[in-house]
């Protein structure tokens, strides 16, 4: 069986981390039925201003509005079976966590829960308060998972790119997407 994916790209730095994710999947389009995206409005600021550009408009996946509760996702019955949020503000992974579903983002999170399927939240915030810690105890409980935007070294980046696919790479290790990467001791 392809994957369904939602990719949701929140507000927080760390724009780079989203526009990699979706490049790697464009090249994994063998193990993808299909791809949605739904962007905050800071997400498209942060976009523009950390990439440079607004490329995120000329990927070959749907972009849905932010608040659009008919897209398919949105209901447990499309069956999309894996759910990305990169990068994750912790206000977003603080309304995921107390289940308040006030947009397409946490709704479909909210959906991904309770049918339980794959939730992969990348938080890239530093450094953490309690209360941030506790919602990701939270959504680790309730079956998600908290992949920090933390990049490795092992394998000896040399550009911005390089140094994030380190976490991309784990993403979609976590996805359960083959990906080509460096493996420890391989």
């Amino acid at each position: 069986m392809k994957n369904k994916i939602v990719v949701a790209i929140g507000g927080s730095s760390g724009a780079l981390y989203a526009k990699v994710l979706l490049d790697k999947l464009v090249k994994m389009s063998s193990q993808i039925e299909a791809v949605g995206i739904v962007m905050s409005d800071n997400a498209k600021y942060n976009w523009q201003l950390e990439v440079g550009e607004d490329s995120y408009k000329e990927y070959p996946f749907t972009i849905y509005a932010k608040n659009d509760f008919n897209a398919p996702f949105a209901s447990g019955s499309a069956q999309y079976n894996t759910m990305i949020v990169c990068p994750c503000s912790m206000g977003v992974l603080g309304r995921i966590a107390s289940g308040v579903s006030d947009d397409l983002t946490t709704r479909s999170a909210d959906v991904i829960l309770k049918e339980r399927r794959r939730l992969i939240l990348v938080p890239r915030e530093t450094p953490l308060s309690l209360i941030h810690i506790e919602n990701m105890k939270t959504v680790t409980l309730a079956g998600g998972i908290i992949c920090p935007a933390v990049p490795s070294f092992y394998s000896q980046p040399k550009t911005a790119e390089e140094i994030v696919a380190t976490v991309v790479d784990r993403i979609l290790d976590l996805a359960q997407l083959d990906v080509e990467t460096y493996r420890w001791n391989s």
